[in-house]
Order: C-alpha cells, then structure tokens, then sequence
C-alpha cells in the first residue's frame, strides 16, 4: 500500500517517455500503459517505460511510452446504491478515457502520432483496456490493444448495488460522514471531507472489502452495460487488432493455503460468482460440475507441471489455484480470442510459461511485467511495483526472454504484427484464427508455438456457463 500521505483524488497525472533528440514532427507510434492492482493500489511511477523506448530505438523502431494515474478503490469505483442511482460509477475507467483523449489531443506536440496508439495494460489494466475495447469509439483513440492476464470478464459483473454494505463501511471510517453512512445520501458529505479523511476511510476499508471493481452500468452509452459474454455475442467490441495472454499460475496467488473442504471451497466460488440477493440454484449446479471437473488431484493442479508436489500446503491449494486461474482469467481470455476471430479480427495469443524463482507459485500472476518492462535485473529499487519481487536468478535465458517480448510487444505497437524481422531473432508468432487456435508459449530456451488446447474440457464449461458466473 503506498504511503498515506501520498494519497490523493487529485491524481491524474500523465508520464510521457520519448527517443532522445526526438523532433516533434517525428510522429512516432505510441505504447499507452494502464497499471494494475485490483482496482484498490498502484501508481505510474512505480512502472518505468525507458527501458522499452530504448529498445525501440536501438531495433530502429523507435516509439513513445506514456502511462497514467487513475482513481482507486471507492475514489475510482464507488459502490452502493447511491452510487447506482446517480450513475457516479466506474471512474477510474473514465479517468482512462479522458487521459486516451488527451493523448489525441497532445501527443503530436511531444513527437507522438495519434493515429498510431496501442493501448496495454495487465491485470486491472486490461480488465479496464477489454472494457474500452467493447467501445465503438476506442477505434478513435487507439488502432490496437495488448491485454495481459486479463480482459473485461475477468472479474465478475454486479451492478453497484451489491457491494452497498462495502460502500457505508468506507463511509463509517470517514469521521465526518461516519453518521450518515447507512442514509443513501453521501455524496455531498463526502465531496467536503478532507483528504486526511478520506485517506483514512480508504486505507481502513480496502484491507477488508474487495468491492472496487467496475460495475454494471444500464444506462445508454455506459462503459459496462451487460456482461461481456452477452455483449460478444451480440458484436459489441471493438474491430481492432490485440494481442492477449495469461501466465502459467494465474491462481496461485489468489488461492488459500489453508484446507478447504469442498464445501468451504464452494461458499469461496460462491462469493466470487454470485448476487447478495436472489436464487443460487443455477450457480449451485454448476460448482458442482466445476468440483467434478477439477477434482483434488495435486498432479493437475496450479502450479502446473509439478506432480504431486504440495510444497507444505494441503491439496485443496493446488486445486483452488486450479480453479480461479481458469475461472478469472484463462477462459475469459480464450473466449476474447474465439470470440474475436471468429468476426475476423486480426489477434494473437501467448502463454507466459518462464520458470519463477517461488516454485509453490509457479509461474504467477503478474510476473511477465518485469519481462515486458526490460527490468532483468531491476534497474532500480523503484523500478517495479512495490507487490511484485524482483525476479530472482537473472540468467541468459530469462534476459532472452525478456528481450523477445519486449520486441513483440513494440514490433506489434509500430506495425500491429509482432513479426516485424527487427531486433533479437524469435519464432513467428502466428494469428489466432477459427482454424488455428494457437498461441505462443513465451519461456527462455523454449519459446514456441503450442495449440490452446489446455484444460479443454474444464474452460469450455465454463465458458458455457459464463452468465451463471456473472461473467
């Protein structure tokens, strides 16, 4: 958590890294950043582009780097039924789009051109870029995307109304609006609150609610009108090309390591997928055939590829980790990419499989960042989020790795294909299509094609029953 006192609602702030020497008429392709956190932590200058605009100037594609700060937790996502009602949701995604505008309407004076952006993001960031891409209008702002591990299904969708207990807990820990909290009237009281108080409120809340994430939103031209399975279906996104991948272990830093019997693990799934208020039944059924599917068997289950390794933890761990993996992100990325290809948008899938130094976590959420990022080793202590460690053994094969990413993710920025011949030698990586569903496996020493094809069975059900899930 970043420290209180650097915590404001006055926070939009835009970082812009650019080729020394650049003229302004250089009109260079822009690579536009979306940090994640959960939706509740994060900050810009935790994430520092000048290791990838200087690849991209030493390939000879040289490029512009911009992120971006956006309002977190309750400040960025309020909740409640006051919020609903008044239509004061999903800020921070807002917060995106006016900083997406901006760069129309600047980026020229730095050398950038605006025709040229690629919007990326990981975790909540691209939960947040796989909502702009169900917008019509993000074709105005960018002519391509990079989401990694995750997309606009990746968490749940309620309207804001289920998380109204979340909501007057953040407002009981504002001293001055602490008796007004259960009055559906907040808004005023908040807006006059200082930020010491609010600071106060935030960081009291956050430790115990997970209620700050974007929210259905009914209203004409909202951001989140309808689950994302049913928007798909009904072609709503964006015909733009992308690029969308996982890791290995998405799971395993979401799943407890503690025993969890079936049932316990059910009531877990259940808070994850289901309303505060209605029937379960169908939910209920499909848990069931979830359990059967993803049986407490610790050969198969995350981190993958370990046997029946337990590494100290009981076997529900491996199996739980199994399970949110797929749940929150692996199936909705494979529904993006059939969903996308099959309407003929040009996109690419990968896996991100490089071994990490935890092997109880195996390959874990967010550990392609630094790869991404150049940071192999770190180049400083601030050089990455303060949540995610340093990568342990810096070997040959992970600054491979890491350099054959960061040429994909700019050869894709600058020609919207990551197979533009320049910078370090690696496989073509081939388009995602209806025929050829296949991804890169991204891994030092073994970067190549595979079939996406895992855990067939268990992510179509899913997949099948992705409204049952809120998905």
């Amino acid at each position: 958590m970043a420290d209180p006192s650097t915590l404001s609602e006055d926070c939009l702030t835009i970082n812009i890294h650019r080729p020394k020497g650049l003229k302004l008429s250089a009109k260079l392709p822009v690579l536009f950043w979306t940090y994640g956190g959960a939706f509740i932590i994060g900050s810009s200058n935790t994430y520092n582009g000048s290791e990838i605009v200087e690849r991209s100037v030493a390939r000879d594609t040289p490029l512009i780097f911009v992120n971006f700060n956006y309002r977190l937790g309750p400040l960025g996502f309020p909740q409640g039924q006051e919020a609903d009602d008044q239509g004061s949701l999903n800020l921070g995604v807002l917060d995106q789009m006016a900083a997406l505008e901006w760069v129309q309407e600047n980026i020229g004076s730095f050398g950038g051109d605006k025709k040229k952006v690629t919007i990326f993001g990981e975790s909540a960031g691209a939960v947040m870029t796989g909502l702009l891409y169900m917008q019509p209008e993000l074709e105005r702002w960018a002519r391509g995307a990079i989401m990694e591990s995750g997309s606009s299904n990746t968490a749940p969708a309620f309207r804001a109304r289920r998380s109204e207990p979340s909501w007057q807990h953040f407002v009981e820990n504002i001293a001055s609006c602490a008796s007004i909290a259960t009055s559906g009237h907040t808004f005023a009281c908040l807006r006059n609150a200082t930020t010491e108080e609010v600071t106060a409120g935030l960081l009291n809340t956050t430790t115990s609610d997970v209620a700050w994430t974007p929210a259905l939103d009914s209203r004409p031209g909202s951001v989140y009108s309808d689950l994302s399975s049913r928007l798909y279906s009904k072609g709503r996104f964006a015909r733009i090309p992308f690029i969308a991948g996982t890791n290995l272990d998405e799971g395993t830093s979401f799943s407890s390591r503690t025993s969890l019997s079936d049932q316990v693990l059910k009531d877990v799934l259940v808070a994850l997928s289901s309303p505060r208020s209605g029937s379960q039944d169908a939910l209920g059924v499909a848990l069931d055939q979830v359990l059967t599917l993803y049986p407490e068997d610790p050969s198969v289950g995350s981190p993958y590829g370990t046997g029946d390794e337990l590494f100290g933890f009981p076997a529900s761990y491996k199996r739980l980790a199994s399970i949110i993996g797929d749940l929150v992100f692996d199936a909705p990325r494979r529904m993006l990419s059939e969903v996308a290809a099959k309407a003929g948008v040009k996109t690419y899938g990968y896996l991100f499989t490089h071994p990490q130094p935890d092997p109880s976590s195996g390959v874990l959420h967010s550990s392609e960042i630094q790869f991404v990022f150049g940071q192999i080793p770190p180049t400083s202590p601030d050089s990455l989020p303060p949540y995610l460690p340093p990568y342990g053994s810096v070997d040959e094969a992970a600054r491979n790795i890491s350099t054959i990413m960061m040429d994909y993710w700019i050869s894709f920025a600058v020609t919207l294909n990551p197979n533009d011949g320049k910078g370090i030698q690696r496989p073509h990586w081939p388009q995602y299509t209806p025929a050829k569903k296949v991804l890169m496996q991204l891994r030092g020493g073994n970067t190549t094609i595979i079939q996406d094809d895992y855990r067939k069975e268990q992510i179509a059900f899913l997949n099948e029953n992705a409204a049952v899930f809120q998905k």
